[in-house]
């Protein structure tokens, strides 16, 4: 199982310490995350401060951009790593969309589906493979000249990984994403009972098996070195869960364990502001299904067995910011296992 994680990026000039520790320790792979920064422009200093380190978004919010804009991006960001970059995309949320970048939201899936084939449409044309001549319900390129079009990729293509949590998205990813990236607010019951049969049916209408998928799995690591730290991590992921569980999209997790009246509970707390109060609703039950929890020597039997038969890689979540030194244990652990 590859090992990922995704550092903060509090100040961004940071990326290449903070990127190349990362690979000294071992990890596979890292991602950036769009929040306060662009998600590429950390990746572009990181590809320079490491050698072997995946690098890639997870994700870039794709419907705040075009495919073209995505496919240069990508392009550019792939050949200044030497080929080591996956163009990981999301949709955001329909009121971020149209209030926060002031774009179009309509059929979430379909229209990351169309985002995903107009991309690889670009890169085939780049490619040599075929004129740029998409037409789809909501983006259309067919212009293409030599003095935009960059040329055959060096070390091919970037590869397209679509996250999703919802059936839709997730069918969306399974039929035409080069992976998927899983949601943390998840079990592994949830998993295996939504995510895995909605990825089996994108497959299946695109002729292709599991195989041809690259799985990762976000997963919420609670740990500590001490029981009093161990306290404070546990609150920070009832926090999180809690904000997580008020949300109607995210409440078939929660549905699959019969906690969905919990959902509701939150949701109308959530709506007061009752924040510490919606916390204190996620008992060490769900806590522990949720997220992985335990001591540190631990943690990485615990991945194993939520991700065995689910997950080619993990994506290390935190509850704190992760600093490097902390981590460096288990991902040792996870190797070895």
């Amino acid at each position: 199982m590859k090992i990922y994680t995704t550092p903060p990026m509090v100040d961004p000039r940071n990326a290449r310490r903070d990127f190349a520790r990362l690979e000294e320790i071992g990890y596979d792979g890292a991602f950036s995350f769009e929040a306060r920064h662009d998600p590429f422009l950390p990746l572009v200093l990181a590809a320079e401060s490491t050698t072997n380190l995946r690098l890639g978004t997870a994700i870039a919010i794709a419907f705040a951009r075009n495919p073209m804009n995505l496919a240069n991006l990508a392009w550019g960001v792939h050949a200044i790593s030497e080929g080591r970059f996956v163009l990981g995309l999301g949709s955001q949320v329909k009121p971020h969309i149209e209030k926060r970048f002031g774009m179009p939201w309509s059929k979430p899936a379909a229209r990351m589906r169309e985002m995903v084939l107009a991309i690889r449409a670009i890169f085939d044309a780049w490619e040599g493979k075929a004129p740029l001549r998409f037409e789809g319900e909501f983006y259309r390129h067919t212009l293409m000249i030599p003095a935009f079009d960059p040329g055959p990729h060096p070390f091919g293509p970037p590869p397209i990984y679509a996250a999703g949590f919802g059936p839709m998205m997730t069918e969306m990813a399974g039929e035409v994403g080069d992976g998927f990236l899983g949601h943390p607010f998840t079990s592994r019951q949830s998993l295996l009972e939504n995510t895995l049969p909605a990825l089996e049916r994108g497959l299946a209408k695109s002729g292709r098996t599991r195989a041809d998928l690259d799985v990762i799995c976000a997963t919420m690591t609670v740990t500590a070195d001490t029981e009093e730290e161990f306290e404070r991590v546990k609150l920070a992921a009832r926090k999180h869960l809690a904000f997580y569980g008020s949300t109607p999209a995210y409440r078939s997790t929660l549905d699959c364990h019969g906690w969905g009246e919990l959902h509701l509970e939150l949701n109308r707390l959530s709506k007061q502001g009752l924040w510490d109060e919606m916390a204190e609703r996620i008992d060490d039950e769900i806590l522990e299904t949720i997220a992985v929890v335990g001591p540190r020597e631990e943690i990485a039997a615990k991945l194993r067995a939520r991700l065995d038969g689910i997950a080619d890689g993990v994506s290390l979540t935190h509850n704190r910011a992760p600093d490097p030194e902390h981590w460096a244990d288990i991902v040792a652990d996870l190797k070895a296992g």
